[in-house]
């Protein structure tokens, strides 16, 4: 992944409340994130390594962002892996979306186990140029 110029986001990181989702937090990855703002709106690049499209979940609810991806690693059918670095066979990472932010304009991308989410600013938090006349 390139590197990128991370301002600060418009989005927080949040703990889920009910005890079975802070059982399955535990146990998931938490993937590492870069978020870039600009004038419309704002991009964020998961990394999502092993995860395939079929395992990948992005969901809205509210006000936040939920984003979860199930590893799967293939092995030879009867075999176990002695050693394994990733234990969690599952990523998963929460954001509280700003007002600023409309939900329902997020488009995603999901290439080489990056996923790209474009969100969009909600039209009232837009810049917009404000004609002066002169009279």
């Amino acid at each position: 992944m390139n590197e990128r110029q991370v301002p600060t986001p418009t989005t927080q990181t949040t703990t889920p409340a009910p005890a079975q989702a802070v059982n399955e937090e535990r146990q998931a990855v938490l993937p590492r994130v870069d978020i870039v703002e600009d004038e419309q709106g704002i991009t964020l690049w998961a990394d999502l390594p092993g995860v395939s499209k079929e395992g990948l979940e992005v969901k809205v609810e509210g006000d936040t962002l939920a984003i979860s991806g199930n590893v799967a690693l293939p092995l030879p059918e009867g075999l176990e892996p002695l050693y394994a670095e990733v234990r969690a066979p599952r990523y998963a990472r929460q954001f509280t979306l700003s007002r600023e932010l409309d939900p329902s304009g997020i488009s995603a991308q999901f290439q080489d186990g990056v996923l790209t989410l474009r969100i969009p600013k909600a039209q009232h938090a837009q810049p917009r140029r404000i004609a002066v006349q002169v009279g």
